[in-house]
């Protein structure tokens, strides 16, 4: 048996082209005699294993990472989809009206049939990314929870250069346009063909300025969604003001015919952004740690609406009364409130807060601000003035937390759910993190055992190269 390949006299030289077998090496059965004898007969030694290596590591390796990152692509496309599941909501508007020429835009005038734009619309706006939607004596409202992009786009749907399929017809380039309604003056760009105008309101009712996108639709493509903005609370007035060009054989409207006529026309729709929940949070004011339904603190509390500005807020705050056998409301202190708003007084004190866009239930929490045992019991256990004062005529006494200190059978009884939850959260979390952990794992054992065959690899090499050599000087000495 032979092999194709050189041996120079120095084993890092010897270049195996297809070893065979009866190798003084027990890794590779090559015989160095019968090197560059040119015998045809091969059998895939191993020592061809020794210049492959590095492929078949890399290969390994590739493989590996392939399998990762196939492995997570069904994950990562699953928390895509739940990332915004109100993506898919759209609302649609359309409608148009002539505005006459000239005039800012200002007039309304129905479309009727010897109107140029009868039958055809150029584009619509669309309102998308939101959980639902309300009405506002006609306006819409759009109701968006945590997470939630409401996004304005366009579509347009025309040839600009021939809309509707008529060679007669263009969107002009309105050289003096402005538009008198949000109050967009001339100027030396004028309008082109067709200005978008979009103005948004704030909570405070403040205008901010007109965004105006001049010569707006040469840019669009058709059929496509252009996004145009990302809205936040408040409400929007949006605006396309385009002129159509009309030539040829135009109706005649009047008793003086034109070879070619002009006008003006508006896309024009108003609509409300509102969060669509009644989230309330309370802080300490001393140590802004979160308290809850039922909290006490000594100190006083904030409140905080978590960027929600359209929620109506009230406080109620009631002391004892004169008998301290029950609770008197302040009246003189019972009133609206503003998020960021503090009350360090002591009392108790009902917060509720309502969404007027969904006229849902308030949320409401009922916390104790002072010192007094009756007070804290009475919020933290949910009682009256009375029940708590019978408890503590039987010995109870009260945590600083409010809680009846000697309730250990209410206590213990929970005890075991509180537990269970808290070990079902713990599960949780260690489940998300070793999920998170495979990935990683999984690469780094790529690259160990890598590392491993290379080394291998090597060591065999060199271990055969000198068995070679030896076997070689040992035949020039006979």
């Amino acid at each position: 048996m032979r092999c194709f390949g050189s041996f120079k006299g120095d084993a890092a030289a010897f270049e195996c082209q297809g070893c065979q077998e009866a190798c003084p090496c027990d890794s590779c059965r090559v015989n160095p005699a019968n090197v560059g004898c040119g015998d045809t007969r091969s059998t895939a030694s191993n020592l061809h294993a020794v210049k492959l290596g590095p492929r078949l590591s890399a290969t390994l390796l590739f493989a590996i990472t392939l399998l990762v990152g196939f492995s997570a692509l069904p994950q990562a496309a699953l928390a895509h989809s739940q990332r915004n599941p109100s993506a898919n909501n759209k609302y649609y508007y359309d409608a148009k009206v002539n505005t006459g020429r000239d005039n800012g835009y200002s007039d309304a005038k129905k479309i009727t049939e010897n109107d140029p734009h009868f039958g055809w619309d150029l584009g619509r706006f669309v309102v998308s990314g939101f959980t639902s939607r309300t009405d506002d004596d006609g306006t819409p409202v759009f109701l968006k929870n945590a997470g939630d992009q409401v996004q304005l786009s366009f579509v347009l749907k025309q040839n600009i250069d021939a809309p509707d399929g008529d060679d007669n017809k263009r969107i002009n380039d309105d050289a003096n346009g402005y538009d008198q309604e949000l109050e967009v003056e001339k100027s030396r760009k004028g309008f082109g063909r067709g200005t978008l105008i979009v103005r948004h309101t704030n909570f405070q009712n403040a205008s901010t300025s007109p965004q105006v996108y001049r010569d707006y639709l040469p840019a669009l493509k058709i059929g496509s969604e252009t996004k145009v903005d990302l809205c936040e609370e408040g409400d929007y007035e949006v605006a396309l003001d385009y002129e159509v060009e009309t030539t040829g054989d135009i109706p005649v409207v009047s008793t003086i015919p034109f070879p070619q006529r002009y006008n003006n026309y508006r896309i024009a729709f108003r609509f409300k952004v509102r969060n669509s929940n009644t989230m309330m949070f309370l802080f300490d004011v001393k140590n802004n740690s979160e308290l809850f339904n039922g909290s006490v603190t000594p100190d006083g509390f904030r409140i905080d609406l978590a960027g929600s500005h359209y929620l109506d807020v009230s406080v109620k705050r009631e002391v004892m009364n004169e008998t301290n056998d029950g609770l008197t409301e302040d009246t003189r202190f019972n009133g609206t409130a503003t998020d960021g708003e503090s009350f360090t007084k002591e009392g108790i004190y009902t917060i509720k807060v309502k969404n007027p866009t969904t006229n849902e239930k308030p949320t409401e929490k009922r916390i104790y601000v002072g010192e007094n045992d009756v007070l804290k019991a009475v919020v933290a256990n949910h009682m009256d003035v009375t029940s708590v004062k019978k408890r503590l005529e039987d010995g109870a006494t009260v945590g600083q937390d409010g809680k009846f200190m000697q309730a250990t059978s209410k206590v213990s009884s929970n005890a075991p759910h509180a537990a269970k939850d808290s070990s079902a959260s713990s599960n949780a979390r260690e489940d998300t993190a070793v999920t998170a952990a495979i990935p990683a794992a999984l690469c780094i054992a790529a690259v160990f055992i890598t590392c491993i065959i290379w080394d291998v690899r090597k060591k065999r090499s060199r271990t055969c190269s000198k068995a070679m050599l030896t076997q070689r000087k040992g035949g020039d000495e006979e």
